[in-house]
């Protein structure tokens, strides 16, 4: 059982008391002590060790301490107690606990500047992490046998096949809810029949991918940045550089194929959901029959609609890969870390995602497209 340090006061003539310290004044047992200590408002003449059943640094420290703010004498103490005592008495600082805090004219920019750098840093190691994955690929390309198929399939279960059954149930949900939110305006204009259109275009052109990167960007994404976190922490990376193996084609090509290849045909996948969706709607709440409203989608979304949906779909897949990747390379120190740059690789991926977006709904429509 922990013996806990302790002190008695005994008042003598004068009004000065004395404090006999009692238990052992170590660093696992002085904690309540020291706090009490602090408090003491008292006269104090002296501080008795005589009680003490073991003492270190700490201790040494806090029964100097009390004896210099009171002016006490110590009395009573063991050998090693005064050779504690005598080797910290000449220790002191006068500085401040915590450093001033600068006015905000200056904090404001000093923040503002080390964010401006940080993008700087950040931007520079992207499109450094960017060109080592270009040369790997390029040694790829040169011999094929160096790409690790298993490694790939593997990569390509996880992100693609995994993610049906969420993927499907999000979009066939979004479906619903686009094409009720759409009858429900144009049933003002009793056009409600243009929900087809509306449905069909908006899952093909824009739903359907963005949603399916979102979810990506949730699910592999972090896996991305979380696995190769850890085994950077666990030195697996650098195991892995001892041997000769480069970790850009055995970790990271295999993801990034793995985003770009499999993000257009779950783009198509989570569209045709959506669809559907919106034809079980449109069934119930619009009486018109799921059949036709499928056979309608066939007429209404032009085919340069589903072109955009596919061709935007594996630079989400890169942007994706590429922002987990480089967020699991870069952990360090410990495995907080691991969480930070899990979540600042999902948030970098989705921003990025919708800026992408936002970049191609322009060009579609300036090439005709629109």
């Amino acid at each position: 059982m922990r013996d806990w340090a302790d002190f008695t006061t005994d008042a003598e003539e004068g009004g000065a008391s004395t404090i006999a310290l009692t238990g052992a004044l170590t660093v696992s047992c002085i904690g309540p002590l020291d706090k009490r200590l602090r408090e003491l408002d008292e006269p104090i003449a002296r501080i008795d060790l005589s009680g003490v059943s073991a003492i270190d640094t700490v201790g040494a420290w806090t029964a100097w301490r009390t004896a210099r703010d009171h002016d006490a004498e110590i009395v009573g103490a063991s050998e090693q107690a005064e050779r504690l005592i005598s080797a910290i008495k000449d220790s002191k600082g006068d500085a401040d606990i915590a450093p001033p805090r600068a006015e905000v004219i200056e904090r404001v920019p000093a923040a503002v500047g080390d964010l401006v750098v940080g993008w700087g840093e950040g931007t520079v190691g992207v499109i450094g992490f960017l060109g080592s994955l270009v040369v790997s690929a390029g040694h790829t390309i040169k011999k094929p046998s160096k790409l690790r198929v298993k490694a790939l399939i593997r990569q390509i279960e996880l992100v693609g096949v995994s993610a049906l059954g969420i993927i499907g149930l999000m979009c066939f949900l979004v479906g619903i809810v686009i094409a009720q939110q759409g009858a429900v305006q144009l049933q003002q204009f009793g056009a409600e029949f243009y929900t087809i259109n509306l449905t069909g275009r908006l899952a093909m052109r824009e739903l359907g991918v963005l949603m399916t990167a979102i979810m990506v960007a949730g699910r592999s994404g972090s896996a991305f940045a979380a696995q190769l976190g850890t085994m950077k922490l666990t030195e697996e990376v650098d195991a892995m550089r001892t041997i000769g193996v480069s970790p850009v084609e055995a970790l990271i090509i295999p993801r990034v194929l793995a985003a770009v290849l499999m993000m257009p045909l779950l783009g198509f996948y989570a569209a045709v959901m959506a669809i559907i969706g919106g034809a079980f709607l449109a069934n119930f709440a619009l009486d018109i029959p799921f059949f036709t409203f499928l056979a309608r989608i066939q007429e209404v979304v032009p085919m340069h609609d589903v072109w955009v949906g596919l061709v935007k779909a594996p630079f989400f897949g890169l942007i994706i890969a590429l922002a987990g990747c480089y967020q699991g390379m870069q952990v360090k120190a410990n495995a907080e870390e691991v969480g930070i740059r899990t979540t600042m690789a999902v948030v970098q991926a989705i921003f990025m995602v919708i800026v992408l977006d936002a970049f191609f709904a322009i060009f579609f429509t300036k090439v005709g497209w629109g």
